[in-house]
């Protein structure tokens, strides 16, 4: 680990990718698929040895040692190091293009899980390799969140934190005055155990819930990441597939509070019970399924099915499971939620999945969308304000940290807000340059800027085709994604001259 300190974040990152791709390699292998293996195969020894060149070349840089080097590093990762993780691709499935490859890993590796190819066009192996791309990906989020996000008070630590965003600040009283390289592989070695143990430990559930192995894989992988992909089939069309929905549904708290999981194995109970996120994330769960679950009960009455039966049950189920699905931008689809559509013979409320999406996960996780800490700190500003109107003089009790919360933290959220709109709109003008109608236009900036490619699948009646896209449109889509999975303040810091000085 001592060694890795010495070598841009960047070269690592190509070194681990080019390890990643032996493992597609050997499963397609062990299947007999040479044609499948070999591209993967060769591109793993070719990026290995470029990896070793590079880090011998670049090793001992002071300038790649800093949080603003490392910020630009990932950016680089999520819009260069795709081209990379592509070659193999293009080269395993025939008849596609090298642009399309690329496409694909970018959204693979922002967890967004949009895809330009139909399930049945690939072999199992290639899904696993976007499987493994999107768990990557989410492990470097998960990393990166409290090594270069937080001492910069980016990516939603704005909003308790006391220093300006974008400026420095600190991470704690160890990590806060390590270097940043020592920072980074203090926090890789520290949630790397946690992330693959949780990953292995929901893959073995779902082998006991009858799916085969490489697919249960699949399903674990994109869980953790929330990056929502499958090879096809749905993890609730299993023999056992109530029990393999119920299993992600709870991994799925790791998408809706860093503390979960930040405390190691023995996280503080009393604390996460009292989580601003979880909390609120529990508001929506319960809220929102009910209202779904009341629009699909009078359609069945409206049809002569309204009794409450299994039907109805999985009515419910449907949209609880959905709910946290799209809360944590992973998109998973329930099986039941298709049945309660087929019950009440109503289709899916696009919208409100796609506005469930914006809202987004917990700081520091996988998840993507506006985050949650920033909807709570308007909910408690919007509260005190409201009680400022009946009660002028009245002071509020809630301490340092809530008044700062309500004040210079609803500030900097309410402009992450109006950021985030302003993505929104700039993006959907984009598409809209290229042909498209308002409807999908609006539907895929939503997936892209949330990180939730399923969007655009399953929110609409008529699924839209990203492969039918239009060349300008998937270039759009890309630089969204990179941009939702960064943040608009991210980029604007990148941007920002007082960033590059001393």
């Amino acid at each position: 680990m001592e060694t890795l300190r010495k070598f841009p974040l960047i070269v690592i990152l190509i070194g681990i990718g080019a390890l990643a791709m032996f493992i597609p390699a050997l499963h397609a292998g062990a299947l007999g698929d040479n044609a499948t293996a070999r591209p993967f195969l060769y591109g793993g020894i070719l990026f290995l040895v470029l990896a070793g060149f590079l880090g011998i070349a670049t090793m001992n840089s002071p300038a790649a040692n800093s949080e603003r080097r490392q910020l630009v590093a990932l950016l680089l990762a999520f819009a260069a190091l795709p081209l990379m993780l592509a070659l193999p691709l293009s080269e395993a499935v025939p008849a596609t293009r090298f642009f399309n490859a690329y496409v694909e890993m970018v959204s693979a590796l922002t967890t967004t899980g949009a895809t330009l190819f139909e399930p049945d066009r690939l072999p199992i192996s290639v899904h696993l390799w976007r499987a493994t791309v999107a768990w990557l990906g989410g492990f470097l989020i998960w990393v990166t969140a409290f090594a270069v996000m937080a001492p910069l008070t980016l990516g939603g630590f704005e909003v308790t934190s006391i220093q300006e965003a974008g400026q420095g600040g600190s991470t704690g009283r160890n990590e806060g005055h390590a270097e940043p390289a020592t920072r980074l592989l203090r926090f890789a070695s520290r949630l790397a155990p946690i992330y693959i143990t949780l990953t292995g430990v929901l893959w073995l559930i779902m082998i006991l819930c009858g799916i085969p192995g490489a697919h249960g894989l699949i399903y674990a992988m994109s869980t953790l990441s929330t990056s929502g992909i499958t090879a096809g089939e749905l993890p609730g069309n299993a023999p056992r597939g109530g029990l393999a929905e119920l299993a992600i549904f709870t991994f799925l708290i790791f998408a809706i509070t860093r503390r979960s999981f930040i405390n190691g194995w023995s996280p503080n109970w009393h604390e996460l019970r009292r989580d601003r996120e979880l909390r609120i994330a529990a508001v929506f769960v319960t809220v929102i399924p009910a209202f779904l679950f009341l629009r699909h009960w009078l359609g069945a009455f409206e049809v002569d099915a309204g009794g409450f039966d299994g039907n109805a049950l999985a009515a419910l189920w449907g949209s609880v499971f959905m709910v946290l699905s799209f809360l944590t931008t992973t998109g998973f689809e329930s099986a039941s939620w298709t049945q309660a559509q087929n019950w009440s013979g109503l289709g899916t409320p696009g919208l409100l999945l796609a506005g469930i999406a914006l809202f987004g996960g917990g700081v520091a996780t996988t998840a993507g969308g506006v985050k949650l800490l920033r909807v709570y700190v308007l909910y408690k500003h919007g509260l005190r304000e409201m009680e400022r109107l009946i009660h002028p003089s009245s002071i509020n009790s809630a301490g340092y940290t809530g008044r700062r919360l309500r004040r210079e933290g609803s500030t900097i959220a309410w402009i992450f807000f109006m950021l985030f709109a302003l993505s929104i709109a700039l993006v959907m003008s984009a598409l809209a340059l290229t042909g498209m109608s308002f409807e999908e236009a609006t539907l895929l900036t939503f997936a892209a800027l949330t990180t939730t490619g399923p969007i655009a699948s399953i929110a609409t009646e008529a699924p839209i085709s990203y492969a039918a896209l239009p060349d300008a449109a998937k270039a759009i889509l890309c630089a969204a994604m990179v941009l939702g999975r960064l943040e608009t303040l991210a980029i604007l810091a990148l941007l920002n001259p007082d960033f590059w000085r001393n």
